[in-house]
């Protein structure tokens, strides 16, 4: 049974408090180049484009939320946001406290503890099949309950190792939640110039499906329809569905183009594959993604893909 809480009707975050959440994380020192407006700029991007999903999601305050693969908690601050003071956000993320740059996910995690929704936030350093299976049988105030109301894949299931891991991961979380919340990378366009990013992530899967070591933030490439396959094969239901296009601001599809179009990319085929088809494919995948790029013209940047939205029962 799904975990309990003192909840009210669902209330929309208003997108102006996205300027707020972004201020909640890391933020460089001002300088004379503008580094801060550019940071904080990314950051709001980020920011505003969670709230889009939670209200989607429609969370009613005093939730218990599990998320998987919080990362630097960039969606965790949303999510305490929605679920007010009297709710509690459980963010389970394997990455090294060590991990990142500028900034380490424990530095990350630190700075959203100490703002005015970090008490709502309880941060696992865990692999999350590992921390279900050691969650307490009740939620006696002492860890992490065993049952939430809802749980949350936010933009996190492309890191997983493999659709093995999703489908496992599926199946543990059934019966430990009542609602299955998930956002993903949809693998269309609905804007042309979000193209590349559709090439350039199934280029760069592509590539780490040869190397077996890979901490690539695209692994498991899954479109909707098949994660919704695995979800129904784990016994959830599809309850709803809908697709985002991101904002101009959002910049991962700029980012996943520019990783793929890089030098680097070429690089990493060398070290990584061994057969010259293989090779040729990759190269070919990559020469797509720059062809697309240099059809947008000199005036139009790289956009993110849609994102699809669903919730499952």
């Amino acid at each position: 049974m799904a975990a309990t809480a003192a909840k009210s009707s669902f209330v929309p975050l208003p997108v102006s408090l996205a300027a707020t959440i972004a201020r909640y994380h890391i933020a460089p020192e001002a300088g004379p180049d503008g580094d801060d407006d550019a940071h904080m700029a990314v950051e709001l991007a980020q920011a505003a484009h969670r709230v889009r999903l939670v209200n989607l999601w429609r969370i009613p305050p005093g939730s218990r939320v599990l998320e998987i693969g919080c990362g630097q908690g960039t969606l965790t601050a949303v999510l305490a946001e929605a679920v007010g003071p009297e709710g509690r956000v459980d963010a389970v993320d394997p990455g090294s406290p060590d991990y990142g740059a500028p900034w380490t996910l424990g530095q990350a995690q630190a700075r959203l503890s100490a703002s005015p929704v970090g008490g709502r936030i309880a941060w696992h350093n865990a692999e999350p099949g590992a921390f279900l299976a050691a969650a307490a049988d009740r939620d006696d105030g002492d860890g992490p309950p065993a049952s939430w109301d809802v749980v949350v894949l936010g933009h996190c299931i492309w890191y997983f190792a493999s659709p093995d891991t999703l489908s496992a991961m599926l199946a543990a979380l059934r019966g430990r939640a009542a609602t299955l919340l998930v956002a993903e990378y949809a693998l269309t366009a609905a804007d042309k110039a979000a193209v590349p990013h559709v090439l350039a992530s199934m280029a760069r899967a592509f590539l780490e499906a040869h190397n077996e070591a890979s901490e690539a933030n695209i692994r498991c490439l899954a479109s909707p329809q098949g994660i919704t396959e695995a979800a129904r094969a784990a016994g959830w239901r599809l309850d709803g569905e809908d697709t985002v296009v991101p904002d101009e601001a959002l910049q991962d599809g700029s980012w996943e183009a520019g990783s793929v179009k890089s030098a680097a990319f070429l690089d990493e085929i060398a070290a990584h594959v061994r057969e010259a088809p293989v090779q040729a494919l990759l190269r070919s995948s990559r020469d797509a993604v720059i062809g697309a790029m240099a059809a947008l013209g000199g005036g139009s940047k790289v956009r993110t893909m849609d994102v699809w939205v669903a919730r499952f029962n």
